[in-house]
Parts: C-alpha cells; sequence; structure tokens
C-alpha cells in the first residue's frame, strides 16, 4: 500500500470552513489499511443540531454512526464539518438521520453501515431513527449504542 495515503486530503491540518450547507460539505476518505479485516468503527455527536424546516427553530439530536469499512475510511475532521453543515439547514429528523446515513454509505461503499439518531424532544415527543445498509456482518463485534429510552421525568 502506498506509505502516503493521506496525501490527497485538503481539509485536515489547516483552518478549514464550516460548509453552510450539506450539499457542499466535502467528505473525504483514505485508503483502508486494514481492509481484510472486518471490524466497527463508531462515531457519536451527542450535540447534533440542525432546524426545523417550519419554524426554523433548532433541533437537537444524538447521533451514533456504525460502519464495518470496506476499502475506505471516512476522514474525521471531514465528517465533523459535514455535521456541523446541518447547523444551517432545515430538515425534518426523519430527512436528516437518512440523508447523513445515504451520503456516508454511498461514499465509503462499507460492508455496513447503520445510525441511530436520538433526537431529544419538542413538544412533548422526541423523535429516534434507525437505519442501517442491510444485515450485520458475521462475527461483527456491534456494542449497543449506549443511548438510554428517553423517559422524562417518570
Amino acid at each position: 500500500m502506498n506509505d502516503d495515503i493521506y496525501s490527497n486530503l485538503k481539509q485536515l491540518g489547516g483552518e478549514t470552513r464550516i460548509p453552510a450547507n450539506p450539499e457542499d460539505a466535502e467528505l473525504e476518505r483514505v485508503p483502508n489499511p486494514q481492509a481484510d479485516v472486518t471490524y466497527n468503527v463508531r462515531f457519536t455527536a451527542p450535540e447534533f443540531t440542525s432546524l426545523c424546516p417550519m419554524t426554523g427553530q433548532p433541533d437537537f439530536a444524538h447521533l451514533v454512526i456504525d460502519y464495518a469499512p470496506g476499502s475506505w475510511l471516512v476522514e474525521s475532521k471531514s465528517l465533523k464539518l459535514f455535521l456541523t453543515s446541518f447547523r444551517n439547514h432545515g430538515a425534518f429528523h426523519e430527512d436528516c438521520t437518512i440523508s447523513i446515513a445515504r451520503r456516508l454509505a454511498d461514499f465509503l461503499e462499507p460492508q455496513w453501515l447503520r445510525i441511530g439518531g436520538y433526537w431529544y424532544p419538542r413538544g412533548g415527543i422526541p423523535i429516534d431513527v434507525f437505519w442501517q445498509t442491510g444485515p450485520v456482518p458475521k462475527d461483527l463485534w456491534l456494542p449497543d449504542q449506549g443511548v438510554p429510552p428517553y423517559r422524562g421525568r417518570g
């Protein structure tokens, strides 16, 4: 494998502006040096923010993204900038969650990917959104996402 698998990265190691919206966000990837092994990578974004498309009010979520890489790994700074680009983006919880997962799945072509979007309540109702690309690969160690169900004050 090329010793300089990081040479094509543009955002890492320097100042990078937050993209104005998800469409402008540039995800970056590097070749997976352990592509012969099935393993899980977890990204947790406990302070994800987007906007309600109707009211413009902020919506908050705890996102957990698990993926079993194939040939590619996502570069984490580009992922952070992509997720941050939703701060001024108006979309319902379901659309945000599934859009993130589908873009990652299309870009990375992983063996498997899932997302758990645990949205904080507004109007008294939490909305949780879950999606995965297919069955969990055999022998993949997959810990619980670790986000307790919303219980309010009860």
